[in-house]
């Protein structure tokens, strides 16, 4: 009975106002999401996206968030709708939203469904490549009606990606593995926004020809890829336990040039405005185990007279 009242009560906030033009974006599922006018209550299901409401100038219009969502801080003052997988679609109703936006991969195509059948309006949110989150940000404005925040936001972060594209362009190739997960063994596939910032940064990602955003891996086949980098990701500031039992396998390079190196979970997994701050930390990294590569070849020409 609450959740019929809470409908009820939506379809009527809904409403379109008097003289008031519609609003259409497409959605990263390809699904034109049309709204009355911009939205005023929006919630966010993933935190990513709360990061790009932030960014977009749509901040104050945030009624409510996921579990997760903790950047930037005023995020935390937020009520809590749900993770994931686990919504609580009675409060989600009685906080009476017009604009719901999900995270494709991370919520699924049953909450989407769920949510379309409450009658909410949904968006749908997938980056996969860095230049979506410019794009992505533009549309949020153009949703919440703070398109010149988000315009200026966009444009702030395509200069900052062409720079660091700029800096790093030509630098001789590492091989890399980055490192989701160790039990089970979890890393990053080509289609990965993450793979992309390897690249990036001069980094050749060693599981690129695989398929799934996520896919799981065996220990021989990293012990065959041999790569010249490791790197982890865990949530914190500090780099996780298991990174360093790498050190029992001694004939991997990059155990053997210790390179083994660590990036928040937050600044690189996340598709908002702080992947950046990821990729350049990634690329020092990267041009870090590239100084140690040719010093190396430097020793090893003066030993061999070369």
């Amino acid at each position: 009975m609450h959740i019929l009242i809470a409908c009820l009560l939506l379809a009527l906030t809904l409403q379109p106002a008097v003289g008031a033009a519609e609003i259409s974006v497409r959605d990263d599922s390809g699904r034109l999401v049309t709204l009355p006018a911009p939205a005023q209550r929006i919630v966010s299901l993933a935190p990513h996206v709360t990061e790009l409401l932030y960014a977009a100038g749509a901040g104050d219009r945030l009624v409510a968030v996921g579990s997760y969502s903790d950047h930037p801080p005023a995020a935390l003052r937020l009520p809590r709708i749900g993770n994931h997988d686990v919504i609580d679609y009675e409060r989600l109703l009685a906080l009476q939203p017009d604009l719901v936006i999900v995270w494709q991969s991370g919520n699924g195509a049953r909450t989407v469904r769920r949510l379309q059948a409450l009658g909410l309006p949904v968006f749908v949110s997938e980056p996969r490549r860095l230049e979506d989150i410019p794009r992505t940000l533009e549309r949020f404005g153009r949703l919440s009606g703070t398109e010149e925040s988000a315009a200026t936001a966009a444009a702030a972060f395509r200069a900052r990606l062409e720079r660091l594209a700029a800096r790093h362009a030509g630098r001789p190739r590492l091989r890399v593995f980055y490192q989701i997960w160790h039990a089970p063994l979890m890393t990053v596939g080509g289609r990965q926004m993450i793979s992309q910032i390897i690249e990036l940064c001069g980094g050749e990602n060693v599981f690129a020809g695989l398929a799934s955003l996520a896919p799981q891996v065996n220990l021989e086949a990293v012990l065959v890829a041999d790569p010249e980098v490791i790197v982890a990701s865990e949530q914190g500031p500090q780099p996780p336990a298991w990174l360093y039992d790498w050190r029992r396998w001694p004939q991997l390079a990059a155990v053997r040039e210790n390179n083994l190196y660590f990036v928040p979970a937050d600044l690189i997994q996340r598709q908002g405005p702080r992947v950046l701050d990821g990729a350049q930390l990634l690329c020092e990294q990267l041009e870090e185990a590239r100084q140690k590569r040719q010093r190396q070849v430097r020793g090893d020409r003066r030993r061999t007279g070369g």
